[in-house]
């Protein structure tokens, strides 16, 4: 009997060790290293990105009906407006909208390569489970796409590029072994 509730418990420990492997590959495609606990910045995640625009009501539209995004949170701020939105099914990555007050005109671009002119960020990234799925619903409800969707073999990913009205860049991105 204990042999068999060893087994048992083995088995259990085996199966959820497997099935975390699994699943921290399929998030990333890449051979983790390990995490740092006793780091004395452990406590450092990610949280959020904010986009600043000029139009709130059209920042919000957009977030919620093009991507479905989830409004978690909206406040003033000074002469701004922002909010906290987060994607239809997940809660650890969030766009900050900061929208309205005085803003400098942004290039909108049509090619990714020349937005790689410009420093500071670039992108914003989102792991999709299939880019292709996306992309054509994304199309159906007007989304600006920006290129085409290519492969990068030495990062495992199929990519694609699209833009909020703004001009914002937002890489789809789908771990694909080939």
């Amino acid at each position: 009997m204990k042999n068999k509730i060893s087994l048992l418990i083995a088995f259990g420990l085996l199966t959820l060790t497997t099935s975390a492997f699994a699943q921290h590959q399929e998030n990333t495609g890449f051979n983790m290293p390990a995490l740092n606990p006793k780091s004395k910045l452990a406590d450092i995640s990610g949280n959020h990105i904010g986009i600043r625009v000029p139009n709130y009501d059209l920042a919000i539209k957009w977030w919620t009906e093009k991507m479905d995004f989830r409004i978690i949170h909206q406040w003033p701020y000074a002469d701004e407006k922002l909010a906290y939105l987060a994607p239809p099914n997940d809660n650890s990555f969030w766009v900050e909208i900061l929208a309205e007050g005085k803003l400098e005109a942004q290039k909108n671009y049509t090619d990714l390569g020349e937005s790689l002119s410009k420093p500071g960020y670039h992108h914003i990234c989102m792991h999709v489970k299939n880019l292709d799925a996306t992309l054509a619903e994304l199309k159906k409800r007007g989304v600006t796409t920006v290129g085409e969707p290519f492969y990068l073999e030495t990062i495992t990913r199929k990519l694609a590029f699209i833009a909020d009205p703004w001009g914002n860049l937002i890489e789809l991105s789908e771990v694909v072994f080939k």
